[in-house]
């Protein structure tokens, strides 16, 4: 990624409003600077040279009060706005990287891409907050205050000018030959994160497999040598960062010794005076310090440079194409699967392989096989969030006249319409921070409290809630209480009962659960066929295939066609 990308200013409005006042307080800072360094060599050259007493100095050295005073306060607005534009930038880089990742969430790469994007989206983009809170200020400063004050150095001093000017390119030459170095290793420290983050996401996904089988511990070693590499990648880029700070500081000390040692000789020998020297001496640090402080944080910044780089990878994709038919009225609605094949990324076979099955209106669906043969992805396809790599889903309705829009593949239908018609229960339902009452309104906030006992009743919620001493008003996820797996359940299938939703589809909904849990869970699917909802359910435990009124038993995996 360059110094300043211009797809950050593309993608996140925010740096743009940032990047122009940064330049403005650059401007001013260079001013400041400017202005500090020529009073303060005229107050020493006066005293010194000119004998001056305190009362002759007093107005020079309170506006160099003020100067100081004012160039503090510069610098806390840079900081003080730094922290709240990285703050938007990042929040509107990461709604972006949301948005196109949910727009092609049905593309296998996505799917595939997971474990890395979800790190990307969440610990990646946090580490811009150093590019923007302390590199591209510096980087801007480079670009105002290096430029003026070189040119003043030139206007009071030739000879310094001419010292600077030969010395200056040395410091970025440096920086890019060390930048390079380091960049490859942030990159290599970042593929290394994320390689530890998929595995760490995927143990906890199969923890319960995992635990069932005996070989909770089996994946141990494999993480900790994860853990291990990423260390040491993270190490070596530390040692590239101080490394590269002693190049910086040892060429910068060099540099100001060089001007400091001609200016020392020429008022030696009378060929400079000491008001001029001083001035010169002063602002020769304020040059180099800008590109200085450029290579400092460059390695602050460079983890958030390589996830940004990343993310606009993703942001440059061109959107997946979408459907556009209205989805029609699900409550009247065959759904037909015709030779549906999903193939991972990597798989070297399709789970599920040339799917055909039938789902119909107002009756339960219970998909059943041996584990691995596709039942999760056939209902992935079914929600419209994977799209089949052969076969299709065909929707026809059971009304006629004008209203049938007759035959239509799921593909050529709008995901919104779609959604909108669907509830979605997986294994572990989400729990946001906040009451249990606002939990189950999370997607019904109209319903009554009436309603809400109703449903609780049949689901079982309302034991659960009696247990509680705090009742509906119990704080539950983050900061609050932890809810088991039966308990979180019942809470999702108390929220599809309110929602008004004609399509259900649950995966495993049973799964990990007690007899008594268990029993509750199918009460509620039977209401809901009650209702004249169709439940598609994906299951494995007797008790489920027996309550449906249709099975599909999809067969062990097949080698995918070549």
């Amino acid at each position: 990624m360059r110094p300043l990308d211009p797809r950050l200013l593309r993608h996140a409005c925010a740096a743009r409003s940032y990047i122009a006042l940064t330049a403005v307080l650059g401007i001013v800072t260079t001013v400041l600077v400017v202005v500090q360094a020529l009073l303060l060599a005229d107050v020493i050259a006066g005293v010194s040279l000119e004998g001056e007493g305190p009362n002759d100095v007093r107005g020079a050295l309170l506006l160099l009060g003020i100067l100081v005073l004012a160039r503090a306060g510069v610098a806390g607005a840079q900081e003080r706005f730094g922290h709240r534009a990285a703050t938007r930038v990042i929040s509107q880089l990461r709604e972006a990287l949301l948005e196109r990742v949910a727009a092609r969430v049905r593309e296998p790469a996505a799917v595939a891409d997971g474990a890395r994007l979800t790190l990307l989206v969440t610990r990646g983009l946090d580490d811009l907050s150093g590019y923007l809170t302390r590199y591209l200020p510096q980087l801007l400063l480079a670009a105002t205050l290096t430029p003026a004050v070189l040119v003043v150095i030139w206007w009071k001093d030739t000879v310094a000018g001419i010292t600077v000017a030969a010395t200056l390119p040395l410091i970025p030459l440096f920086m890019a030959l060390v930048g390079l170095t380091t960049q490859a290793a942030a990159d290599r420290s970042l593929r290394t994160l994320q390689r530890l983050g998929a595995r760490v996401l995927d143990l906890i996904a199969g923890l319960p497999t995992l635990r069932s089988l005996g070989q909770a511990a089996a994946p141990i070693q494999r993480v900790r040598e994860a853990g291990e590499a990423y260390r040491r990648t993270t190490m070596r880029t530390l040692r590239s960062a101080f490394l590269s700070a002693l190049v910086l500081e040892t060429m910068t000390t060099l540099s100001v010794a060089l001007v400091a040692v001609g200016i020392g000789l020429r008022l030696v020998h009378g060929g400079l005076d000491l008001r001029t020297g001083l001035a010169v001496l002063l602002l020769a640090p304020e040059v180099y310090l800008p590109l200085r402080q450029v290579g400092v944080h460059f390695h602050a910044s460079v983890d958030g440079l390589a996830a940004a780089g990343q993310a606009f990878e993703v942001l440059d994709l061109p959107p997946s194409a979408r459907g556009t038919r209205a989805a029609p009225d699900l409550r009247a609605t065959v759904i037909r699967f015709e030779g549906v094949s999903v193939v991972h990324p990597g798989a070297d076979h399709a789970t599920p392989a040339g799917l055909d099955a039938e789902v119909r209106p107002g009756q339960i669906t219970a998909l059943a096989g041996p584990s691995g043969s596709g039942k999760t992805s056939a209902a992935a396809a079914l929600l419209a969030l994977r799209r089949p790599d052969q076969g299709r889903i065909i929707l026809r309705t059971t009304a006629s006249g004008p209203e049938d829009p007759g035959p239509m593949d799921l593909q050529d239908v709008d995901p919104a319409t779609w959604w909108a018609q669907v509830a979605w229960v997986p294994q572990h339902p989400a729990i946001v921070p906040g009451s249990l009452a606002e939990n189950v309104r999370l997607t019904c906030s109209a319903v009554s409290d009436a309603e809400i006992e109703r449903a609780a009743a049949i689901t079982g919620l309302d034991a659960v809630v009696a247990d509680l001493p705090e009742g509906w008003s119990a704080r539950v996820g983050q900061g609050g209480l932890g809810l088991s797996a039966g308990q979180r359940q019942r809470l999702a299938l108390t929220r599809v009962l309110l929602s008004a939703a004609p399509l259900v589809v649950l995966d495993e909904p049973t799964a990990h659960l007690d007899a008594d849990a268990e029993q509750a869970i199918l009460a509620a699917l039977a209401t809901l066929r009650d209702q004249g909802r169709t439940v598609v359910v994906v299951a494995h435990r007797p008790a489920l295939t027996a309550l449906a009124d249709h099975v599909v038993t999809i067969a062990e995996p097949t080698l995918a066609a070549a």
